[in-house]
């Protein structure tokens, strides 16, 4: 039955939006379930606008500029609830999010913007396609010996309007927008963990990580949003990474390379006292005396 929904919603859009896909009803939003979006209004609330949000002919949100008039949801349609905990409204711009979007949430979002001069309608047309609870809650397991490479697939193909930023255990230590890149890390402690061994595919957003360690080993996230002037998608993709450590391997090669040269430096200066001691015996010459005592 939900799939003969999300046909049938389908086609309405796309009857909606003409053959030639030209855009004639308002915005298409096409995301997939689990997915945040947000819908900007481009305009800035004062004391005399009034905006509000309407999914399916329902209200669902509205504000005003004094803010007397505030509700999401739940204060809105008392009884009648259907984003419990989702929904939030920016008291400046009046921008809507939807967090965990659904399919059920799929239809018609318009937006009222009601002033003392004049008022104005945006149309957003928005569509989900579903997606099992494994795969949206799936996290990609990955496990190397250390000082292998792994690389974190993105599964997508980036565009010039997709911001990618990668994390890890919470931290940020990359991004990539457009054409650049740049390794970002918020403490040194990240900084020195990752040094030289970060590389992002231009085309893809991919992730590889060179000469693991087990300290690489945690949770790795990245965050694809897709930016348009009317609306937002934000889609997150997780990574479990497992870094095997090899017996023999358990020092740092900071802490090895360390060892190696102290060692070095031992021998230099037991080979420097040793030839030092030899050079002496071969010049020492004894006193007469000792030499005739010697001879006795």
């Amino acid at each position: 039955m939900k799939c003969l929904f999300n046909l049938l919603l389908g086609v309405w859009v796309f009857l909606n939006n003409g053959a030639s896909g030209v855009d004639t009803d308002g915005v298409s939003v096409s995301m997939m379930e689990g997915d945040s979006v947000i819908f900007h209004t481009g305009v800035k609330t004062n004391q005399q606008e009034v905006i509000k949000w309407y999914c399916n002919e329902t209200r669902i949100a509205q504000i005003s500029g004094d803010l007397s008039g505030a509700c999401t949801d739940v204060q809105c349609n008392k009884g009648a609830e259907r984003f419990r905990d989702r929904l939030k409204l920016d008291h400046e711009t009046g921008t809507l999010t939807i967090t965990n979007i659904t399919t059920e949430d799929s239809g018609v979002y318009e937006l009222k913007t009601i002033s003392n001069s004049s008022s104005s309608d945006k149309i957003f047309n928005v569509f989900v396609s579903g997606v099992s609870a494994a795969e949206r809650d799936e996290v990609k397991r990955k496990s190397v010996k250390e000082g292998e490479s792994v690389t974190l697939d993105s599964g997508v193909t980036k565009s010039p309007n997709y911001l990618m930023t990668w994390y890890f255990n919470g931290v940020l230590i990359a991004e990539i927008t457009g054409d650049h890149w740049s390794r970002i890390c918020t403490d040194d402690q990240c900084e020195e963990r990752f040094r030289d061994r970060l590389k992002l595919d231009h085309q893809t957003g991919s992730l590889t990580i060179a000469n693991t360690r087990t300290t690489d080993s945690g949770l790795y996230q990245l965050q694809i949003d897709i930016n348009n002037s009317s609306f937002s998608i934000s889609r997150v993709k997780r990574f479990s990474v497992s870094v095997i450590g090899v017996p023999g391997t358990g020092l740092s090669s900071g802490a090895t390379g360390g060892i190696v040269v102290c060692v070095l430096l031992v021998f230099a200066a037991a080979a420097t006292a040793g030839g030092i001691y030899y050079r002496h015996r071969r010049i020492y010459t004894p006193p007469a005396a000792q030499i005739e005592d010697d001879n006795l």
